[in-house]
């Protein structure tokens, strides 16, 4: 299971291989952000609060497309201390 938090790995995309840290979950559409994956350019307009321009951020991935690495190593260290 995962979520926010926890280690993952990219299984498919133009990101395949990389590994993060998820930032944030849609659970009612099965996705996730994950920190430095899948990023987009977005242009904002200027206003009174912050600058505009473009800028590059996160952008969703469904969570099929990525693999809890977590779970994995708790198992390993669980069975080391049997």
């Amino acid at each position: 299971m995962i979520k926010k938090g926890n280690q993952v790995e990219i299984l498919s995309g133009k990101d395949k291989g990389k590994k993060g840290e998820v930032i944030e979950i849609l659970k009612s559409e099965y996705r996730a952000k994950v920190k430095g994956i899948n990023l987009i350019k977005k242009h904002e307009k200027t206003t009174k609060e912050k600058k505009g321009g473009i800028i590059t951020k996160e952008n969703f991935i469904h969570i099929s497309n990525l693999k809890s690495l977590d779970n994995n190593e708790k198992k390993i260290k669980s069975k080391d201390k049997k």
